[in-house]
């Protein structure tokens, strides 16, 4: 009887091995699910492979190699680098603009200064702002200058162009400011026009006064200018505080409803002006350092 050489034998078919190789997989997941004894060993199996993993990127790592070192040859690449500077360039002009503007802002304040302190008794010392809340229904700043800078809750915060706000309280080193926006804040305000006196309040809204308890046919006009009166001797007189943007005078009400807009850059300013207390503060420390918004 002949024999089949020993190098030409074949193995068990592929149905037997396919059967095999099925349930040793059904065996593997079983006991890899059960039993847990293969995950010790897959970090082992993962060192074993990882040059083999290496080896089999090899080929597309030395495809993206070759096709940068021939991109570089391109103009899209001189192209890019063109594009970086032209960024790199973008950003340094943005920065230089605002340079520009914070130095204008500065300039009008140091003129703003000089006239405050030719005009009035109250003597300025300049502020920055450093953060505003993100409460919409509270409009309030807080400014870098505090009791180590001799600011006293009362004191009255400008810009170059008119009253921003008050400070209502002060800590060692920061204090802050109550913006006029702020719907529990009123100013004492006098019209240009024709003198008329009365209180200025803020609404709430951000760009928004109102003047309120004027009767239906008081002399008041749209873009009528609002100045500070001086009563009560803690806003000096004369510093504008906002202009009449709209009046209804509806025959139902009793009072005309008067909406204002602020003059200053209530929520656009970064420096301020802080000015000195025309009148004397009490002299108890605790009544000094918190007050309320002044309110005639």
């Amino acid at each position: 009887m002949e024999t089949t050489p020993q190098f030409f034998r074949h193995g068990p078919g592929p149905l037997a091995r396919l059967l095999f190789f099925a349930l040793l997989s059904c065996m593997l997941m079983a006991e890899d699910t059960r039993f847990k004894y293969f995950p010790e060993l897959r970090p082992a199996i993962a060192v074993i492979i990882y040059p083999l993993q290496r080896l089999s990127h090899l080929p597309a790592q030395m495809h993206d190699q070759m096709k940068l070192f021939f991109a570089s040859f391109h103009p899209s690449q001189e192209n890019d680098l063109l594009r970086q500077r032209y960024l790199a360039d973008r950003e340094q002009l943005l920065r230089l603009h605002a340079l520009e503007a914070e130095n204008k802002q500065l300039r009008n304040l140091l003129g703003a200064v000089k006239q405050i302190e030719t005009k009035t008794a109250a003597k300025a010392v300049m502020a920055e702002i450093l953060y505003t809340p993100r409460d919409p229904f509270s409009h309030k700043s807080t400014l870098n200058k505090g009791q180590q800078h001799n600011i006293q809750a009362g004191q009255i915060v400008v810009d170059d162009k008119g009253v921003i706000g008050q400070i209502t309280r002060v800590y060692p080193w920061v204090s802050e400011v109550t913006l006029i926006t702020d719907k529990d804040h009123s100013i004492p305000i006098q019209v240009i026009r024709n003198s008329l006196r009365s209180v200025i309040s803020g609404s709430g809204k951000n760009n928004e006064l109102e003047l309120r308890y004027l009767a239906i046919n008081t002399d008041i006009q749209e873009n009528d200018l609002l100045v500070t009166s001086g009563v009560g001797g803690v806003y000096p007189p004369g510093i504008p505080v906002a202009t009449v943007l709209s009046i209804d005078r509806n025959p139902e009400a009793m009072f005309a409803h008067i909406i204002s807009t602020p003059i200053a850059g209530v929520d656009r300013n970064r420096q301020v002006l802080i000015l000195s207390l025309l009148s004397p503060l009490p002299n108890n420390p605790a009544e000094t350092s918190e007050i309320e918004p002044k309110n005639n």
